[in-house]
């Protein structure tokens, strides 16, 4: 063989290597191929790319009981397991198309349950299934989702509630309220939020305000304790029991079937207060005007300064995890609040 074809075969050789090495990310071609599980279910994608974020758009997270974190996005919805994070991709809207996550909970046998823009989905292990409009569901436009203490799952819509029951799905008839004009997604039959307490009453967060529902009896939870606001959107509850309010016209308190507004005149509520968490000190953590961060504590009300070099996300939910870590999570990713500060969380973690 001559020097000059030596020559070319070492060159051909070192460029196929670089190439190789400079160009493989393990979600191309092969590895963009869902993954089969053995009953031929598609499976998830394990992510390998590394400084990505999860999704510059983190609607909210969910920790299982396993331990496992779940990450609702608007590119589908995240499984952390240990130190793997994996998308499940098997997520659809009837059309085939990709969904944004909007509310994830846990059912009595383990699956877990998933609402977004098109519809809900439940995931048994590897397993996947999805439910639309065609099914039974009020509205592929999935806005809340909870379990009650018998096991059927609870799906607030732009268009009502219903309830599913593994088999059909019913609608839960709701008083009409008010379309909320200053969105650019509302209804006067708009679920905003359904979560179930430790005692089991569920409360559903909605246009016409808030309601309990127990021992099959719907009960009108504003109109009894004086919550003015007909937008309620997040009802959270401590450690101690007690309840706390999201609604248009500030945060409330609810103990002993008395309402208490927490925010005052000090604090321009604008837009309303979005989610509410407790740190493990019992700190009561809340959204103000989807910018503004604050805590109560003690009857203090204060502001969480922020800045150009410590500003984490647009918050959409904070949330405390079982290791008593609280996330910031929404427009600009997922971040942890770590001594003060927010470290952004990507696709490697740090977890």
């Amino acid at each position: 063989m001559s020097v000059y074809k030596v020559k070319s075969l070492i060159i051909i050789f070192l460029t196929t290597l670089v190439f190789s090495c400079n160009g493989q990310d393990f979600r191309n071609d092969a590895a963009n191929t869902p993954l089969q599980a053995p009953n031929g279910t598609q499976n998830s994608i394990l992510v390998y790319k590394s400084n990505e974020q999860i999704s510059q758009v983190v609607r909210m997270m969910f920790q299982d009981s396993k331990g496992n974190i779940w990450f609702g996005a608007e590119n589908g919805a995240w499984r952390l397991t240990d130190d793997s994070l994996i998308h499940i991709d098997s997520i659809k809207s009837e059309s085939g198309q990709g969904v944004t996550i909007k509310d994830i909970t846990e059912g009595h046998d383990g699956k877990i349950w998933i609402g977004h823009t098109s519809g809900i989905s439940s995931i048994d292990g590897e397993s996947v299934k999805n439910y639309y409009e065609s099914d039974g569901l009020i509205s592929n436009a999935v806005w809340s989702i909870a379990t009650d203490v018998i096991g059927n799952i609870w799906i607030g819509t732009i268009e009502g509630a219903c309830v599913f029951d593994g088999k059909t799905f019913k609608n839960f008839e709701l008083p009409m309220g008010i379309k909320d004009t200053t969105v650019g997604v509302s209804s006067d039959k708009m679920i905003n939020k359904i979560f179930r307490d430790r005692k089991g009453k569920l409360w559903i967060s909605s246009n016409a305000g808030l309601f309990s529902y127990s021992n099959n009896t719907l009960t009108n939870v504003s109109k009894k304790v004086g919550i003015k606001s007909n937008f309620v959107s997040i009802g959270f509850e401590d450690k101690a029991g007690v309840l706390w309010l999201s609604s248009k016209e500030g945060l409330y308190k609810l103990t002993d079937e008395v309402a208490k507004k927490i925010t005052d005149e000090s604090i321009e509520i604008g837009k309303g207060i979005g989610s509410i968490a407790e740190d493990k000190d019992g700190k009561i953590w809340f959204v103000v005007n989807q910018h503004y961060l604050y805590t109560y504590h003690n009857t203090e009300l204060t502001e969480f300064k922020k800045s150009e070099e410590n500003k984490g996300p647009v918050v959409f939910q904070i949330y405390k995890d079982q290791a008593e870590r609280l996330w910031f999570v929404g427009y600009g990713g997922a971040y942890r609040l770590e001594n003060g500060r927010f470290i952004n969380i990507t696709k490697d973690g740090p977890w």
